[in-house]
């Protein structure tokens, strides 16, 4: 025997998903097809219940969110109320003159109950409804509405960098941040939606009016010229049922668009509107003091209606004498230290919660980035994904070219808004101190001279933040111009990914902690595991591992080949801890790679180096005092730094790199003596060079000495 089971289409959530579309469907049919009184009776009731259920339901929302679907029912009811017009207007012209129930007994209800037998004040009454919801109610709502959502969509972009800023603090994880963005863009949705849907209100009001009219003054024709009514006799059954139709719609829609001028004005909060209401009126006992004189004096004026005012002001005076009795109470338990278990007793005023502060712990120590990326909030375009920014693919692929080339993974770049930066300004930072930064404007290109253009052109001259060549900012329409005229052209986002990529690149060695030593051990043991095996600490230590590498980097040297690096310790450990003999083994070991990296195409090296009579006064030096106490005369110091800058500065010029090669013992020792005079210069030791290269000796440095 088979189980009978409705269909999937029938059941659940897709019985729920039907609603709108069989709702739609009614109000459609309701427009075309005639309906009985009785339907009519069903659904004015309907709409009036359905008003009240959602004018209850904005009361007890806590946040506007938590009744997302509110723009749709605001939608939806307006077009039922509409529908309702319609048919029953139908109803009213075609059946009006059999009397006043021809509508049905709401409509009737709704006639007398406002008309009262007077329809000069019906009518009257009718008019100042509408108007109370068109020009006060639905209005306001839609005002209120329309403003949070400009200040919606203009907080969106700082509330989703705030988002990011905890993320990539460790302060939330990537669920919660996905929730909260998400979040973020259903409120800049909703506050839209609800600026939308308070148009359909505004033009339901009107569309009130209309067919108010409409049936009074067609009613007046249908009973006297179709069907023979005395004036008065039509005037007494017509307009009952329009005045009563359009009763009947009006306050439903009266009660709408008070809950949506309560949805869009509400205060984020954990309180619905009544608690907060009741919260913020009444807790002061003070105010309703105040009140209660204010109140009873009226009372007391002649001509004002006394029982009334004096009644009033004692139901105020004795709630304010309960409220301070109860702080009394709760004041006193404070004091006297009574309360929940493991609550703090503060003395202080009755009125006053102290909140409870927490003892400090290790969680409060915020560690400092080692990368970090700051911008200014006309730049969050940049790095925010929602609205195209392309940043952050471009800094996952810095890091990753970055591992690629140098060696080792750079630690992630945690990036921030800081609003107390110029607008268009960003800075980069390394363990939380700058070491780079500029101005970029969205929207503008920046057209880089790399010294061989042809023209000029109109903007705003500035200097390339990553490599300090002069630079002008120009507007899109002249992109295809400076290109033309050989600049070098790219845009906001690619000025800021260069500078970062080149300052990356210029503190490698920064860059390189223990952590990043030990991963590269840990990676290399996966595929040499006995290489690596008795290293550390066997051999060598990881702070002296760590600092020959350092050394390396510092000089431009890339750490890749890490198995000739790792040999070379080995071979000459016993001989040396010291990390800079050991960074010099390592260089001529890599020689072939360091050479290939300065000079990626020839066998012929233009190269600078020292006189003669120079190498042999600083070798002599050296042998005299050693390498840690050689002393250069101050006067040869200036001449040899002079004339090293000039001479790189010629090799630029002919397009070749600045290398000043001279004899192994002193490279290291010329190697930070000219390090922040020429920092582009690049020192290299005759033992260095393959022996498949060819010298060739561009300028001699020192031969005036």
């Amino acid at each position: 025997m088979r189980s009978l089971a409705l269909p999937s289409w029938m059941s659940g959530q897709n019985s729920r998903a039907l609603a709108a579309p069989v709702l739609i469907i009614r109000m459609l049919a309701m427009m075309v097809l005639p309906l009985p009184p009785f339907l009519l009776d069903m659904f004015f009731s309907f709409n009036i219940a359905l008003s009240i259920i959602v004018l209850l339901t904005s009361l007890y929302t806590v946040k506007p969110l938590d009744f997302m679907a509110f723009p749709s029912i605001l939608l939806m009811s307006t077009m039922l109320r509409l529908s309702l017009n319609v048919a029953s207007t139908r109803v009213v012209l075609t059946e009006g003159h059999t009397g006043p129930d021809a509508a049905g007994k709401v409509i009737e209800a709704f006639g007398h109950f406002l008309i009262g037998g007077n329809y000069t004040v019906g009518v009257v009454v009718f008019v100042i409804l509408t108007i109370i919801n068109f020009v006060v109610v639905t209005k306001g709502a839609g005002r209120i509405a329309e403003v949070g959502a400009r200040f919606a969509l203009d907080a969106m972009p700082g509330k989703q960098m705030a988002i990011d800023a905890d993320l990539n603090a460790g302060l939330i994880g990537e669920n919660e941040a996905r929730s909260r963005r998400k979040e973020v863009s259903q409120e800049a949705e909703f506050y839209g939606a609800m600026d939308g849907a308070s148009k359909y209100v505004r033009g339901d009001a009107i569309a009130g009016i209309i067919v108010t009219v409409v049936n009074i003054l067609g009613g007046l024709y249908v009973g006297v010229v179709q069907h023979d009514m005395l004036f008065a006799d039509a005037a007494s059954n017509y307009m009952l049922l329009a005045i009563g139709d359009g009763l009947v719609a009006q306050i439903p829609s009266l009660v709408i668009s008070t809950a949506s001028g309560i949805v869009v004005s509400r205060v984020a909060s954990d309180e619905d509107v009544g608690s907060q209401m009741i919260m913020q009126l009444f807790e002061k006992p003070q105010v309703m003091y105040i009140s209660a004189a204010i109140v009873g004096g009226m009372g007391l004026i002649p001509g004002m209606p006394h029982i009334a005012f004096i009644l009033l002001s004692a139901m105020l005076g004795g709630g304010a004498y309960l409220l301070s009795k109860r702080l009394s109470g709760e004041g006193a338990m404070a004091k006297t230290g009574a309360g929940p278990s493991g609550a703090v007793a503060v003395e202080g005023p009755p009125s006053v919660a102290v909140p409870e502060v927490e003892e400090a712990t290790w969680q409060d120590i915020v560690p400092i980035d080692t990368l970090g990326l700051e911008v200014g909030y006309r730049l969050i375009p940049l790095v925010d994904q929602a609205q195209g920014g392309e940043l952050l693919k471009r800094i996952k692929g810095i890091r990753k070219k970055f591992a690629q080339d140098i060696g080792f993974l750079a630690p992630s770049v945690h990036i921030r808004d800081n609003l107390e930066m110029r607008p268009s300004a960003y800075r980069i930072l390394l363990k939380g101190v700058e070491i780079g930064g500029g101005e970029v404007f969205l929207g503008q290109f920046l057209a880089i001279n790399p010294g061989m253009v042809t023209g000029t052109l109109q903007g705003a001259e500035t200097i390339d933040p990553a490599f300090g060549l002069p630079a002008i900012w120009i507007d899109a329409s002249q992109r295809d111009q400076a290109q033309s005229m050989g600049y070098t052209v790219v845009d906001a986002g690619t000025v800021v990914a260069t500078h970062l990529n080149h300052l990356i690149n210029t503190y490698a060695s920064e860059l390189l902690g223990r952590q990043e030593v030990q991963a590269l051990l840990d990676h290399l043991q996966k595929e040499a595991p006995k290489l690596v095996e008795n290293l550390v600490p066997d051999t060598i230590t990881l702070p002296i591992l760590q600092k020959i590498l350092q050394n390396l980097l510092s000089e431009g040297v890339h750490i890749r080949d890490m198995r000739t690096i790792i040999e070379t310790i080995a071979e000459n450990a016993d001989r040396t801890k010291d990390p800079t003999q050991l960074a010099e083994q390592i260089r001529i070991a890599l020689g072939r790679s360091i050479v290939q990296q300065i000079f990626p195409t020839g066998d012929e090296l233009p190269v600078i180096t020292l006189d003669a009579r120079l190498e042999r006064l600083l070798l002599q030096a050296l042998s005299t005092g050693g390498a840690e106490n050689m002393a250069i005369e101050p006067g040869l110091a200036d001449t040899i730094m002079i004339q090293t800058q000039q001479a790189a500065q010629q090799q630029e010029q002919m397009g070749y790199p600045a290398v000043l090669l001279v004899p192994g013992p002193l490279r290291p020792l010329l190697a930070r003596f000219l390090r922040r005079a020429v920092p582009h210069l690049r020192v290299l030791s005759n033992n260095e060079l393959p022996d498949s290269k060819t010298i060739r000796v561009t300028t001699v440095v020192g031969g005036q000495a």
